[in-house]
């Protein structure tokens, strides 16, 4: 019988764009759950933008706009991002909906009445200098374990040690660097300890990973605290019911967004929610970063058993992606944005690539930009598409584009590639997707051989019905090879599905064979990798090419309470070494090969300075001729691809047609400086 299943990927927060980090996870998810709809099973697939919190609310302040106009521009960002990846949601949906609201409030009388909520006074740091209470993450510090310097107010980077922003040492405010004071509130608090012994029994029973479980059994050690589900206000969230300035905490509401999005689905499309997500013969399945661990292994199943709903069959966890065996940089180019990506290169090498790493573990995989490259020519171009290539077209050109039958060696080269089925399909189940590439690949090397041996290309000229078994035996190949990739390239086993004539290809037709049967005009599949197109993308990623986007999410994960806030403080002496001059633009241009970017000619003071600065998508050239602008002018020259840049233009926004150059006040003169 076919399975019935939900599944969900962590929330990306709606304050910045999706980068390649990220979608780690929304690409693990996605093939797991093609693989499923593959097999014939029923596969929800349900996420949301992660809404409310602090960070919303004070990037809209800065836009000038309300909070809701800010998620609302950024769902659509996300949304195209997803799809230029072929990410298919059933549902993507909104933490700030109706549906979140009332079961956000829902869940929260149900704990109440499970006397599982708490009120008591709290002291939380406060900054007096900006005038607000701090969240978590604009609190840095010391970590009070392990001694760690420049530390979250929530976590420990180094030791993964959780605990409140009083308790670091020497905190100060990550803001303004001012030393915050504590002021009392009360506040409301989830009673986690009350739910230990049940989390141990979810726990042990395999709900994760054994790496995971042994990461739990630490927390569980060290002892479970009270969970703090309030904020004052201000604060853009759902109000607490019954309280006037209180809300609920984002991390409270955020993950009860994958059964406010289930809702929404559900009501659209006649479909019984409480049906659907309650009934334990469905599957439910999440799929989150390791940075979520505590939060969706011990706070989310607790405050479900604690209001009378079921808790997922298994939490999927996977690590982050370093990038040359380092942390994404943007100076370095390599904290690539999605929609950078997908203007240079296809994204279905992504998507391959990153499968072509994953496994079942929560190890961190690494993108090694010349690994990348080879790896993606020698095997989508040099295996699958030459393939299909190699013997498409031959077939339409010079046998009327007609299948025959199968001979004995073609039987035998089919067989063994039906035969790794079962294989391959435990693999995707279980996420050893690294796995299944290389059998998918040793396959497709088969192929290959079988075609070196028989030579088509030779034997069309004497014995074209021969040629005809070797060609129906080698796309009977590309056949089964692309229902075996199609989780991975839906685009590439599109495009083959379409040369074949052939249907919506699923994993129960892998031993069917085609003969006898006519194809239609060979499509080209990929084209390789030229290296010039990764170097131009790393240097549009690098930082001053374009405004950084505010307050980015964690890799793959639903944001903590808030992404990261300022650089970390600087003296007045580290602020001297930085020239900023008045400018004026004598030339604008826009630079052929690169969509964002433009040259211009600045007169500083008499001397001339050529600069590149990535802000095409935002202005015309020819609109910014003789206005004044501010200049970093002992910035080091850089070369790029394009020619040498000799500094940088100040600009803020998020990026696209949201970016602002700073202006300049009619009377300064090119050459000033600026203090």
């Amino acid at each position: 019988m076919p399975r019935k299943i939900i599944v969900t990927s962590a929330l990306p927060y709606a304050n910045g764009p999706i980068h390649i980090g990220h979608l780690v996870e929304y690409l693990q998810t996605d093939i797991w759950v093609r693989y499923q709809k593959a097999c014939g099973n029923e596969c929800f697939y349900f996420c949301a933008d992660d809404t409310h919190g602090t960070p919303i609310m004070i990037s809209a302040r800065a836009a000038g706009a309300p909070p809701e106009q800010l998620i609302e521009r950024m769902h659509k960002e996300h949304e195209a991002d997803f799809a230029r990846f072929h990410i298919e949601f059933d549902n993507y949906y909104t933490t700030h909906s109706p549906e979140n609201r009332a079961l956000s409030e829902s869940i929260y009388a149900r704990l109440c009445e499970a006397g599982s909520i708490t009120k008591r006074p709290v002291e939380q740091t406060y900054c007096e200098s900006c005038a607000m209470v701090l969240p978590d993450r604009y609190v840095r510090g010391t970590c009070p374990r392990c001694g760690a310097a420049d530390q979250y107010g929530d976590s420990c980077e180094v030791c993964s040690a959780t605990y409140q922003p009083k308790d670091l040492i020497e905190p100060h405010c990550a803001t303004c660097g001012a030393t915050p004071v504590l002021q009392t509130s009360e506040h409301y608090f989830f009673k986690l300890a009350d739910y230990e012994r049940s989390l141990r029994e979810l726990i042990a029973a395999g709900h994760t990973q054994k790496s995971v479980a042994n990461k739990l059994n630490e927390w569980f050690e060290a002892g479970l605290r009270d969970w703090d589900i309030s904020r004052d206000g201000p604060y853009f969230g759902f109000k607490i019911p019954g309280e006037e300035n209180k809300y609920f905490y984002v991390w409270l509401d955020a993950p009860i967004g994958y059964m406010a999005s289930a809702q929404n689905y559900c009501d659209r499309n006649g479909l019984d929610f409480d049906e659907l997500w309650n009934d334990l013969d469905t599957e439910l399945y999440h799929f989150i970063g390791k940075d979520i661990m505590y939060f969706h292994a011990l706070f989310w199943p607790a405050m479900l058993m604690g209001a009378g709903f079921r808790t997922a069959n298994k939490l999927f966890v996977h690590g982050f992606l370093t990038i040359n065996g380092e942390k994404m940089s943007k100076s370095r180019g390599t904290f690539i944005r999605a929609d950078t990506y997908a203007r240079h290169l296809d994204p279905e090498f992504l998507r391959y690539y990153y499968a072509g790493k994953l496994t079942d573990t929560v190890e961190d995989i690494d993108l090694g930009i010349e690994d990348f490259i080879n790896k993606n020519n020698a095997d989508l171009v040099g295996k699958y598409a030459n393939l299909a290539s190699r013997s498409g077209p031959m077939l339409t050109k010079k046998l009327d584009g007609r299948l025959g039958a199968l001979d004995a060696e073609g039987r035998q080269l089919v067989d063994t590639l039906i035969a790794a089925r079962d294989r391959i399909c435990a693999a995707y189940e279980e996420l050893r997707y690294a796995a299944a590439v290389r059998t998918i690949s040793a396959l497709a090397d088969e192929a290959n051989r079988y075609v070196e041996q028989k030579q088509p290309w030779t034997t069309i000229k004497t014995d074209p019905e021969g040629t005809r078994a070797t060609l129906t035996a080698t796309l009977n190949a590309v056949r089964i090879l692309t229902i075996y990739l199609k989780p991975i390239l839906p685009e590439f086993a599109r495009k083959v599905e379409k040369f074949l004539n052939v249907g919506d290809l699923h994993f129960a037709d892998v031993a069917d064979t085609l003969g006898n049967h006519t194809i239609n005009a060979f499509e080209r599949l990929f084209e390789r990798i030229d290296e010039e197109q990764v170097h131009t993308m790393i240097e549009e990623s690098k930082e001053g090419q374009a405004p950084p986007p505010a307050a980015e999410p964690a890799e793959g994960a639903e944001a903590n309470e808030a992404a990261e806030p300022f650089k970390p403080e600087c003296t007045i002496d580290d602020f001297a070494k930085i020239d900023l001059r008045i400018a004026k633009v004598v030339t604008a241009e826009r630079v052929e090969g690169a969509d964002r970017l433009l040259r211009f000619v600045l007169d500083v003071g008499g001397v001339e300075k050529t600069v590149m600065a990535g802000i095409a998508t935002a202005y015309q050239p020819e609109d910014l001729v003789g206005r004044l602008v501010v200049y970093v002018a002992n910035l080091k020259p850089r070369k790029m691809r394009f020619g040498l840049s000799e500094g940088m233009i100040l600009a803020s926004g998020p990026g696209g047609t949201d970016i602002y150059m700073l202006s300049v006040d009619a009377g300064a003169k090119p050459g000033q400086e600026i203090h």
